[in-house]
């Protein structure tokens, strides 16, 4: 069975062990923790190895069976070093994540570049890969410029629906990208026309931040997305959707999430061969052209 997990953004009022209980609750098998703060208006969670905090997370962590696949996050700008990731990674080392989420924010590419493969060294010694999600308000804002730069430093990919469409990337990008770029994929509804606004950053960070809609409720093709990517690609939802936030408390908001996501990834696997029966497929029809 696929797995299925819930990135904080969707429920990021919840400290990382609130999270963890809410979620195994919901019926995830996975999380994606923050550990450190994206604006100053976040709450920032004290994470490092030792704290009280990581402490009862692990706790939670194997009193539920969840696991963590990834921390999050950090932007790559023009002054990020290691001050700002090492303890990021320490704290993903301690969490057993396997993956730290980052954007390509620095619009110098050479730079950013040389940034990341620096970032992606450092990480592989905690057993961590970093995963450069495109983001379409920031300088890397495509999926094809993402997996260059990833190809070239040895990191993978996070991809995100919003940010794909929204980004004008498209499923043929999905589709021509290596298995190993794509560890996990996110998933997100939205309306298939982006917002307006005379600023366009805060338009798209608005919506990016707070009214995403469930999965099945917007009009991004997610059923196509799944197809593109290699069948079994475990799915991290990622739903900040503050006005069904407001009338719901965490445990019924992550339950509503859950389904709605596992009625599409239900339809879509049903009716997709299973990762062998692909293989296999691919295998006779290789032996026939030769």
């Amino acid at each position: 069975m696929r797995e299925m997990g819930v990135a904080h953004l969707t429920l990021l009022t919840l400290t990382p062990p609130e999270l963890v209980d809410i979620a195994a609750a919901a019926g995830f098998g996975f999380v994606g923790i923050r550990v450190r703060a994206v604006t100053t208006q976040e709450r920032a969670f004290d994470m490092r190895p030792g704290s009280p905090m990581l402490a009862e997370t692990l706790a939670r962590l194997q009193h539920t069976g969840l696991t963590v696949r990834d921390v999050e996050f950090l932007p790559l700008t023009a002054g990020v070093g290691r001050e700002q990731w090492l303890p990021a990674l320490e704290a993903g080392a301690a969490l057993g994540a396997s993956a730290l989420t980052v954007t390509g924010a620095d619009p110098d590419r050479a730079r950013l570049t040389d940034t990341l493969a620096a970032l992606t060294q450092d990480a592989a010694a905690h057993g961590i890969r970093p995963l450069l999600e495109p983001i379409s308000y920031q300088p890397v804002g495509r999926v094809a410029d993402a997996a260059a730069i990833a190809r070239e430093t040895g990191a993978a990919l996070m991809l995100d629906p919003l940010h794909i469409w929204r980004g004008g990337s498209s499923l043929d990008d999905i589709r021509g990208l290596e298995a190993s770029l794509v560890p996990v994929l996110q998933l997100c509804d939205a309306p298939p026309t982006a917002p307006c606004g005379d600023d366009r950053v805060a338009a798209l960070q608005g919506e990016a931040r707070a009214q995403r809609l469930l999965v099945g409720e917007g009009g991004l093709p997610l059923a196509g997305l799944l197809e593109a990517v290699p069948p079994g690609t475990p799915v991290s939802v990622e739903i900040p959707h503050a006005r069904l936030q407001a009338r719901l408390r965490p445990l019924a908001y992550a339950r509503r999430v859950a389904r709605s996501t596992r009625d599409l990834l239900e339809r879509v696997d049903r009716t997709r061969p299973s990762p062998a029966a692909e293989a296999a497929g691919h295998i006779v029809v290789e032996g026939e052209r030769s």
